[in-house]
């Protein structure tokens, strides 16, 4: 069994039984520790598009900003997926699992910057702040900063609450609508970063309340210090830090550099210690230089081709089937991924709890294609937009090439695919808002439960967030909230393979592979560990 599926059993058997969930209360430091006059530099693969976790969805923000800057109620452990105490030092589930009570941890201090100075520590006021702009339509700080929060709507939180409120400065309860079997580890999540209340007041009062996305403040390991587009990220360690032993250097840059080989040369010059996304052909050469090692694990991870299906005639599943037959997934896995990555076959990947071992893959047949197009309505194929990003993620490595293959794979069949692509924000921006015909995009799970790929990634609440398909299917939808209303594992399993039949049938998206993911960096860092959900994470991490 799967740790993920340990880390849900666990918490649906607390759930169930409405055991108490409390962890060890660190102690915070009464005095500013003394950090290490070291600074450690992380070469990067692209400029974030801001630093306000709770409208963004990739691991480009969550690196630069919520495991920097911020902390959550819950956090996953360092490296892994288990559920740990954050800045609630414990909690409790009633026994009906509608109410979850936290008990917030004292004497956390806000940070201190060039733009902000708190006048008192983290309580209650700060997480109602955080969670009210996202929940209530009407909160003064969404107003005058209208952004959207695509996490908190496409998982149904927007609906599933009913109220939230703070007990007293310290306590703070949140009421479901319905049982949420993942709320716990949604909580863990990036978009639920706490803010401080103090600081977007003085937004707000200054008229700046778009600030939030420009200069962040929170109670996390590292203060931000400055951003330069396209170049560097600053950030001071934070002596404060309500955790001890977490911050080991004094300094943090982000080297922004795009180009994986020019990343490569730096980590080998020791001009970074750290850095994200080599390229498959280089794994071998970094793994014989006697400098450098190079950690790898299994991706949770998915590589996509999503298709419209509010574009015509993508909204017919014989076309979208004709597509999927016609790509050569075997060749683009040996191009594009060169023995990193594995072929996949459904919308998560074999390491989640509840995948659907018998689900296979229509065969590779452009001759069958072209005949399913002609029956559609299509003998002489069509014209469509292939979006590539521009950036290389943790599940595809070469998106470009993807989209050449992919390209002369249709032309085969009559399909005349012309390749787009925007700079990193704007491509999202764009297909967040349905602009593209067929979108190369991905998927690093969030927080080890299947809702959060079947549910963020096709259900019916996202299509406007990280459903890149559009496809909202009311037999589909009704197994996916079935299996979300329950606390019962065996139930959910059961819906959720039955889900994954249907996504089979009406080919939403074409998943394309499964990628191994490799972390190089200097033999003189200490305590680095990969996150199983992507982003980039520097607590507990210094030098020999």
């Amino acid at each position: 069994m799967s740790s993920f599926r340990w880390l849900c059993l666990g918490r649906l058997t607390s759930l169930v039984f409405a055991f108490g969930i409390a962890g060890t209360i660190s102690s915070v430091p009464s005095f500013a520790a003394v950090l290490p006059d070291k600074t450690l530099v992380f070469c990067s693969e692209g400029s974030p598009a801001g630093f306000d976790s709770a409208q963004f969805t990739t691991g480009l923000e969550f690196s630069a900003a919520s495991y920097t800057v911020y902390n959550r109620l819950v956090e996953f452990e360092h490296g892994g997926t288990k559920i740990e105490p954050g800045l609630a030092e414990s909690w409790e589930i009633s026994p009906d699992g509608l109410t979850y009570t936290f008990h917030l941890r004292h004497g956390v201090k806000f940070h201190t910057t060039s733009f902000f100075k708190p006048t008192r520590d983290f309580n209650a006021d700060d997480v109602l702040l955080t969670f009210n702009r996202m929940f209530d339509p009407n909160n003064a700080f969404r107003n005058a900063y209208p952004v959207q929060f695509p996490y908190f709507k496409d998982m149904g939180l927007d609906k599933g609450i009913a109220k939230i409120e703070a007990i007293d400065p310290y306590t703070v309860r949140f009421t479901m609508k319905t049982v949420n079997a993942p709320f716990l580890s949604e909580l863990a999540m990036p978009f639920a970063s706490i803010l401080s209340a103090e600081y977007v007041d003085q937004l707000m009062k200054a008229g700046k309340a778009s600030d939030i996305n420009l200069y962040p403040v929170g109670t996390g390991p590292f203060i931000f210090v400055s951003y330069t587009k396209d170049a560097t990220i600053r950030f001071d360690g934070n002596p404060d830090y309500w955790k001890p032993g977490v911050v080991r250097v004094s300094k943090l840059i982000f080297s922004i550099t795009p180009d994986a080989a020019v990343r490569e040369q730096k980590l080998m010059k020791d001009e970074c210690q750290v850095m994200t996304y080599p390229r498959p052909q280089a794994i071998a050469a970094l793994e014989h230089d006697p400098q450098i090692q190079v950690l790898h694990q299994v991706g949770f991870n998915l590589g996509l081709l999503g298709y419209n299906t509010t574009h015509k005639p993508l909204d017919q599943v014989e076309v979208r089937r004709a597509l999927d037959m016609a790509i050569n997934k075997k060749a683009i896995i040996a191009s594009v991924y060169e023995g990193a990555g594995q072929l996949a076959t459904n919308p998560m990947p074999p390491t989640q709890w509840s995948y659907n071992k018998g689900l296979k893959d229509a065969p590779y047949d452009p001759g069958k294609a072209k005949e399913m197009l002609a029956k559609a309505g299509f003998p002489n194929g069509f014209d469509l937009s292939l979006w590539a990003m521009p950036v290389q993620r943790p599940y595809n490595p070469n998106a470009r090439l993807m989209a050449e293959m992919i390209q002369a794979d249709w032309e085969k069949i009559g399909v005349h695919a012309k390749i787009v692509t925007y700079e990193w924000g704007e491509y999202i921006k764009r297909a967040h808002a349905g602009e593209h015909d067929a979108i190369l995009i991905g998927w690093t799970g969030d927080n080890g439960d299947p809702d959060n790929w079947l549910g963020v990634l096709l259900g019916c609440a996202s299509v406007n967030g990280s459903n890149f398909s559009k496809w909202c299917y009311q037999p589909f939808e009704d197994l996916i909230q079935k299996a979300r209303a329950t606390t019962d594992v065996a139930a959910r399993t059961d819906d959720y393979m039955q889900a994954q039949e249907i996504f089979k049938q009406q080919v939403p998206f074409t998943p394309i592979a499964h990628s191994t993911v490799y972390q190089p960096m200097r033999k003189t860092v200490t305590g680095f560990k990969i996150d199983p959900f992507g982003p980039t994470q520097f607590w507990n991490v210094g030098f020999k």
